[in-house]
């Protein structure tokens, strides 16, 4: 019953699921305009529902929705163009204007009652205008104007205050038109722009009109200056005072290209943006479906009605186990005897493939015990007979095969024991020295089947076959150590330098004599030089001994050598035996070490040997690791 309930709600929750995620009405799939994503699936959805249930998640509200769903309806839209401002003549205007406001007109022959009022003076100038050269008696007294009259009047009103009212009127019009012109200034195109760019067009409309009314109020000041001036033409007056806007032009114009060259440089970064807003949409369409189904709701009795069934299966599991278990032992008793003669197999196996001992087998024997129980012993054939005498190294190549065959019984296959293998080569020819590091390669190292592995040896050729094995010369992967014997102890060390890193003995003493040769330093290698002596020596015993094998009566190898060389072979000899011996000598361990001497030896040496055998040479010096050929 409890599998049928938690089956059942699970199959509602993973319907709504599969629904949303991928359903040809309503999945998040089939919306890829919207939410960018056509392969859509149930467990990217569920990706999605860990996302929106995180602390720091932050829904995007309605009205951010429609402006990302407006984002991706954009298009690249080509680059707006840099704009041609009009360039407003305010400054110039301001000037022009307080120099009019200021300019004095000369005060001889002036009337001075018209001076004093100057709508009286105005009066007076308009009628001139309108009896010069028409009437001859005053059209408003009546009285004739006389010629005096006339002169005073032309005396009045001359040709430097026409002239300044003629300039006034000329600005004003100036300003009437800039006016104009700054009614059509820096239209702005909303279209132009991207729409992530309208809330700040439309900060800059606002923006442009106040500063384009300011500066209008301020062309009307001016103008107010001037017509007042014009009225009372005769005496100067001083420009009112305000706070210049024209100026804020500028950084308008400045504005303006701001957006301008973020909403060029946008297209580049479109695509971008409109992925992160499917994500956004995407992400707030699983959000409210969770609401809508209440996921949490939902998810809490599942896990509710699971915590049941598990409680049920695994009552039922522990019930089945416990029948396997029993069914296991049964037939690990019946299985005993073939995997024992498995195991004997294998032994033969190992013995006829990797050793070829075709002639010795091990069989599996079956032998009742005292409880007439089945008991499985093995007996060594030879030669179709069982064996009873048998040398030191069979016991040791059968145990070692035996041990392999081990690996593979049913207590240790499939795991990685930790190995111990104490000197597998122990009592055995050198025939078999190889075939025993290829078997534990092959068995053991390539198939991986170690945690750890531990060898021990006392034999060098054993030694160097073990170098060859994958990683042996890894220092993160394996560790060389030597068990030396002190009295009644034994202590583990390092490997000593030469056994670990050469071949032999003799590759580290041609490396020794090899970097006293070349190095450039007479102090920073002086071990190098204090052990020289004794490199050399045990280096050439070795060297000579196998160039000039016949056992000639004092044969003097050094001379034969060096040949005409007499010197080198001198040299040789004196450091040879006054360096390695101090006995008879005592005087030398109170002297410093003689070091140009023994370079020069040491490159006598190697020179030496680069002239008599080429090949020799070269393969010594890439046994130490060196490539190309020295010459000293």
């Amino acid at each position: 019953m409890s599998q049928d309930n938690f089956g059942r709600e699970s199959k509602k929750l993973n319907a709504q699921l599969s629904d949303k995620a991928t359903d040809r009405k309503v999945g998040i799939k089939y919306q890829p305009a919207k939410f960018g994503d056509q392969n859509y699936s149930i467990s990217k959805l569920e990706k999605d529902i860990k996302s929106v249930q995180k602390e720091d998640f932050q829904r995007i509200g309605n009205d951010k929705s429609k402006e990302l769903l407006i984002l991706l309806e954009e298009k690249i839209k080509p680059a707006i163009p840099d704009p041609q401002f009009y360039k407003t003549k305010f400054d110039e205007i301001l000037i022009q204007t307080k120099e009019l406001l200021e300019r004095k007109v000369g005060d001889s022959d002036r009337i001075t009652e018209l001076v004093k009022d100057s709508i009286l003076n105005r009066w007076v100038k308009e009628g001139k205008k309108l009896h010069e050269n028409k009437l001859q008696e005053c059209a408003f007294c009546g009285n004739e104007i006389s010629d005096e009259r006339w002169g005073k009047l032309d005396k009045h009103f001359d040709e430097e205050s026409d002239k300044l009212e003629s300039e006034i009127d000329q600005l004003i019009r100036s300003i009437e038109l800039e006016k104009q012109q700054l009614d059509n200034y820096l239209e702005i195109d909303k279209n132009k722009f991207y729409s992530k760019f309208d809330n700040k067009l439309e900060q800059l409309e606002r923006i442009k009109i106040n500063i384009i009314s300011r500066v209008h109020n301020e062309f009307d000041l001016l103008k107010k200056d001037l017509k007042e001036r014009k009225n009372d033409i005769l005496n100067p007056k001083k420009i009112t005072a305000f706070t210049t806007s024209a100026n804020r032009l500028i950084w308008l114009e400045n504005l303006y290209n701001k957006l301008r060259t973020e909403s060029n440089n946008y297209s580049s970064s479109l695509k971008k943006d409109q992925l992160q807003a499917q994500e956004d949409l995407r992400l707030k369409e699983v959000f409210d479906f969770l609401e809508t189904i209440k996921y949490d709701e939902e998810l809490e009795t599942i896990n509710e009605l699971e915590s049941i069934f598990e409680t049920d299966k695994a009552k039922k599991i522990a019930i089945l186990n416990k029948i396997e278990d029993l069914k296991t032992l049964i037939l690990d008793k019946q299985r005993l005897m073939n995997d024992e003669e498995k195991g004997a197999l294998k032994v033969n196996e190992f013995l006829n493939n990797f050793f070829g001992h075709e002639f010795l087998t091990l069989q599996a024997v079956e032998h009742p015990d005292e409880n007439e129980e089945k008991k499985i012993k093995f007996e060594i054939i030879r030669d179709g007979k069982k064996a009873h005498h048998l040398s030191e190294g069979e016991c040791s190549l059968i145990a070692f095969c035996y041990f392999m065959a081990k690996l593979d019984d049913v207590e240790t296959k499939g795991t990685k024991p930790i190995i111990w293998i104490d000197d597998p080569i122990s009592s055995l020819d050198s025939n078999h020295i190889f075939f025993v590091y290829s078997l534990i390669n092959s068995e053991i190292i390539v198939n991986d089947k170690f945690e750890q592995i531990f060898i021990s040896t006392h034999n060098l050729d054993f030694l160097k076959y073990l170098k060859r094995l994958p990683k042996a010369l890894i220092k993160e992967f394996s560790h060389y150590f030597l068990i030396t014997r002190e009295n009644d102890e034994s202590k583990i060390c390092d490997m000593p330098k030469y056994l670990k890193d050469y071949v032999t003995e003799f590759n580290f003493l041609f490396h020794q004599i090899y970097q006293c040769a070349k190095t450039e330093s007479d102090t920073a290698e002086h071990s190098l030089f204090y052990n020289f002596a004794n490199n050399t020596r045990k280096f050439l015993e070795a060297f000579l001994f196998y160039k000039y094998p016949n056992a000639v009566e004092r044969d003097d190898k050094l001379k034969r050598f060096f040949g005409d060389n007499s010197q080198a072979a001198s040299m040789t000899d004196r450091i040879n035996n006054e360096y390695s011996h101090l006995e008879g000598l005592f005087e030398r361990s109170m002297m410093p070490i003689d070091v140009p001497e023994m370079k020069k030896t040491a490159q006598f040496i190697l020179n030496k040997i680069e002239e008599k055998d080429q090949d020799q040479y070269e393969a010594l010096l890439k046994s130490i690791g060196v490539e190309e050929v020295y010459s000293v």
